[in-house]
């Protein structure tokens, strides 16, 4: 999400980013982005350093654990980063309870990252979970090994055992101490890999994906066979069946289609009951995967 914002406000985002930035400013709520926007540019200003909070490694689990671990950041962490912040460049005031790890301030900026999330980047989450699973296979099916995956991350990377060394705009040495690292492909990650600045954290990297120049051709093919889907299972049962993407919790969809989870469950249960969706319970959520068949109605296959 951080990423998103720095390609919506930067001059040259990059031809491959190009489709998505027309279709957001063409069809995105422009309310709900701007407030986003100025959000992030005092959370995430250009420059050296943004707080790690930000981007908690429980993202990977989907949206709704990233919102959750950042309203848990503990106040400790959130002092020292707003210190940091603070040190790159004034803060406004409205910062203030967040730095203080006010339980109500951390409620409204997830919130309001909720309302970003959904305009900008949940309408195309099918594209972008696919560009990033294209990316992740790839880079395995060719590396054969833990040794030929780093081999193979140059030019980002150079690996020069034991030292992985990452194009990056500021020097700096993250000892690993035997914890393993975390390679994290981003559909809108450009130009340098980045890492958490905290050396305690998890050790990881995000790192720009290879992109597709297929973007235009599958967003403007997928709004055809929508219309087709629409009409086969009604508009919002095919919108949950895409939302699915690579899979997603009752919670995570209703997120991204702005929704309520008990009118989602319905829609799935239908779609599970027609053999176009799975459920299989992990604690106390649920989480939704697409069947060959409902990848197939997509074009999927």
């Amino acid at each position: 999400m951080v990423f998103s914002w720095l390609r919506l406000t930067e001059l040259d985002s990059g031809l491959l980013l190009q489709p998505w930035l027309r279709h957001i400013r063409r069809n995105g709520d422009r309310q709900v982005i701007t407030s986003g926007v100025r959000t992030l540019s005092v959370l995430a200003p250009l420059g050296p350093y943004f707080p790690d909070f930000l981007t908690p490694p429980e993202g990977a689990q989907g949206l709704g654990s990233a919102l959750a671990a950042i309203r848990s950041t503990p106040r400790h962490r959130l002092r020292e980063e707003f210190g940091l912040l603070e040190d790159v460049r004034p803060t406004p005031e409205w910062t203030r309870p967040l730095a203080a790890g006010d339980g109500e301030s951390l409620l409204e900026l997830t919130e309001a990252f909720a309302r970003y999330h959904r305009a900008v980047i949940a309408p195309y989450t099918d594209l972008i979970e696919e560009a990033v699973e294209t990316d992740r296979v790839h880079r395995n099916g060719v590396a054969g090994s833990i040794e030929g995956l780093l081999r193979g991350m140059w030019p980002l990377m150079n690996w020069r055992p034991p030292v992985l060394e990452v194009q990056y705009a500021h020097d700096r040495d993250l000892h690993l101490n035997g914890r393993g690292l975390r390679l994290v492909p981003s559909y809108f990650c450009r130009r340098t890999p980045v890492a958490f600045a905290d050396p305690g954290l998890p050790p990881t990297v995000v790192y720009p994906l290879h992109h597709d120049w297929t973007w235009q051709r599958q967003l403007d093919s997928g709004r055809r066979e929508q219309g087709a889907l629409a009409a086969l299972l009604g508009s919002t049962r095919s919108a949950v069946l895409a939302a699915v993407g690579a899979g997603a919790t009752t919670t995570e969809l209703a997120e991204r289609l702005g929704a309520s989870p008990s009118s989602v469950s319905r829609h799935t249960t239908v779609l599970r009951e027609a053999g176009l969706l799975t459920t299989e319970r992990q604690g106390l959520s649920v989480l939704h995967q697409r069947t060959l068949l409902g990848s197939a109605l997509l074009g999927k296959n």
